[in-house]
């Protein structure tokens, strides 16, 4: 995979074309030995060729370039384009009206100069960390092709798109884990910013509370960029955080149950690693976790705010959906105002125990998500292997959605094995922060 910033340099000495990178990811997405017609909902061919012709103009007459011009990037096909039905991943969408405008993100990437790419594949309507899709099919993981295994969801199509270079960079979003769960499934880094710093204006919604966008890319710096650009912020170079010194705190209840064995080794060598480099590693009990699923006990805040947004397209539509995708919407149907506002009131009350808790850490370490990607078919097949592998691929990281949390997934995986992702987990609106320290681990493993 190339970096984001490996191809502004090779931009801007000449050596490489914006055309030529948009050709080649669009090659990589059309190549019918590979994923594209699955990691792809629709592909802006033409367009992107002509977005990059004008970023090679512009640089012949001596413009100063956009933070992203020439860059590919694939959005998630739950963002507005205009003139487009924004199908989010179903078909119940298809005779909905096209989009008056573009999303706000969506603007601002082209303002920054990206090339887009195309609208990648998801689950139906972000439900699911999975990633199966019945309508248009699921791509693959890159790893271990011959079976074919989950490339995680929601964002499917966004992960595959990175690691099998048909993008430099990808959009999620994520209400439970949507970006970085692919980002760990498909050896790539995902960021998720804290909710409400990246507008979600122009995003078809699965959770007006938890829902974030973030991007997938190969570096942290590379999400740090795509993150600013979106964030509406100055694309500044992240802060030097020098590993040694750093203190980690390792939640020690709640995220470690149930590891894989490779998820653990991988866990258990990236940790040694860092406190190898200076890094202070302080095991910390964090039990509040486990008040997380006590506090949805009566109904998932997803689950309620879900039904609200769906309940009128159930009702015209519900037998185009995934059933599997309906059933989970329809848990909301029956939840009592009353225990909706306990929710978010309990929601707030843990917000800030945590963060008293955690306040006096650069960061919080645990894996991304408890096991390595399983194979499709037998999900497929299975309702009851499909729930429970969900639940436990889901986990960890909607813990952090709950808590309100901006984080970050690194690959830890050695070449050749499962791709696993160790999660980075800062306070929230502690962004920049945490994406520098991201940046101070993802060097100390790299150097290994």
């Amino acid at each position: 995979m190339q970096t984001i910033g490996a191809a502004r340099r090779a931009l801007a000495e000449g050596r490489m074309s914006a055309r030529a990178l948009a050709e080649a990811a669009l090659a990589r997405a059309q190549d019918k030995a590979g994923e594209g017609a699955r990691a792809f909902t629709r592909l802006y061919a033409d367009g992107a060729v002509h977005a990059a012709d004008s970023v090679d103009s512009l640089a012949k007459a001596g413009g100063t370039p956009a933070p992203l011009a020439g860059i590919p990037v694939s959005i998630k096909d739950l963002f507005d384009v205009a003139g487009e039905t924004t199908l989010a991943g179903s078909v119940a969408l298809k005779s909905a009206p096209p989009a008056a405008a573009d999303a706000v993100i969506v603007r601002r990437l082209r303002a920054a100069g990206a090339v887009l790419v195309g609208k990648t594949n998801m689950t139906e309507f972000a439900f699911s960390g999975l990633g199966l899709n019945p309508h248009y099919g699921t791509p693959a993981s890159p790893w271990d092709r011959k079976t074919r295994r989950i490339p995680g969801g929601s964002s499917s199509g966004a992960g595959v798109s990175v690691a099998d270079g048909m993008a430099l960079a990808a959009i999620g979003t994520d209400t439970g884990g949507s970006v970085r769960i692919p980002a760990a499934f498909n050896g790539v880094v995902g960021f998720k910013p804290t909710a409400r710093r990246v507008p979600a204006a122009g995003c078809f919604p699965l959770s007006s509370t938890l829902d974030s966008i973030g991007p997938l890319a190969p570096s942290v710096a590379c999400c740090a960029l795509v993150d600013a650009v979106m964030a509406g912020e100055e694309p500044l170079p992240l802060p030097q955080r020098p590993l040694a010194g750093l203190r980690f705190a390792l939640p020690q209840r709640y995220v470690l149950d149930g590891l894989d064995a490779g998820v653990s080794a991988a866990y258990a060598r990236a940790l040694s690693r860092l406190s190898a480099a200076g890094a202070r590693l302080v095991e910390l009990p964090l039990a509040e976790l486990e008040d997380i699923p006590r506090i949805m006990a009566k109904g998932a805040l997803v689950t309620v705010e879900a039904f609200a947004v769906h309940r009128k397209l159930l009702e015209a539509e519900g037998a185009k959906y995934d059933p599997r995708v309906a059933s989970r919407i329809r848990l909301g149907a029956n939840a009592a105002a009353a225990d909706y506002y306990d929710m978010l009131r309990q929601r707030d009350q843990l917000v800030a125990r945590v963060s008293r808790t955690t306040a006096d850490y650069d960061a919080l370490l645990c894996p991304t998500v408890a096991i390595a990607a399983p194979a499709i078919a037998p999900l497929e097949r299975n309702d009851e292997l499909y729930v429970k592998t969900n639940l436990a691929v889901l986990r960890n990281t909607t813990a952090f959605n709950f808590l309100d949390r901006c984080a970050a997934s690194l690959p830890i995986h050695r070449p050749g094995e499962a791709p696993v992702g160790l999660m980075v987990v800062g306070e929230p609106m502690a962004d920049r922060a945490l994406l520098g320290v991201a940046a101070a681990i993802e060097a100390a493993l790299a150097s290994d």
